[in-house]
């Protein structure tokens, strides 16, 4: 049996902010796994609460940033472990949905 190896890529989608001083109080993100067969991927909001003391200027803020402050509050290895039970599902299912007779 060949061990696929499954890369994460993680994205921001969206940021939500303040219009007065351009504190980002929600990052919206997506989570993708791909094996190089199947993929899976999973979307999220994560509220952020705002930094004590200077904050990284809107204008500055690099999705690496963003991926950064997500993956801190976040169980990485969670998200990443659901999305690779959905990829070994796609390669052995343990459930099909069919009629016999079709």
């Amino acid at each position: 049996m060949t061990t696929m190896t499954t890369a994460f890529t993680w994205k921001i989608a969206q940021l939500e902010r303040e219009t007065d001083d351009g504190y980002v109080f929600t990052a919206h993100y997506t989570v993708d796994a791909n094996d190089g067969t199947y993929s899976a991927g999973a979307y999220g909001s994560l509220g952020l609460e705002r930094p004590e003391g200077e904050m990284v200027p809107f204008a500055d803020l690099t999705e690496e940033i963003v991926i950064g402050w997500v993956k801190d509050i976040l169980n990485v290895e969670e998200v990443e472990a659901s999305l690779q039970t959905q990829l070994d599902e796609k390669h052995a299912p343990t459930a099909v949905v069919g009629l016999p007779w079709q």
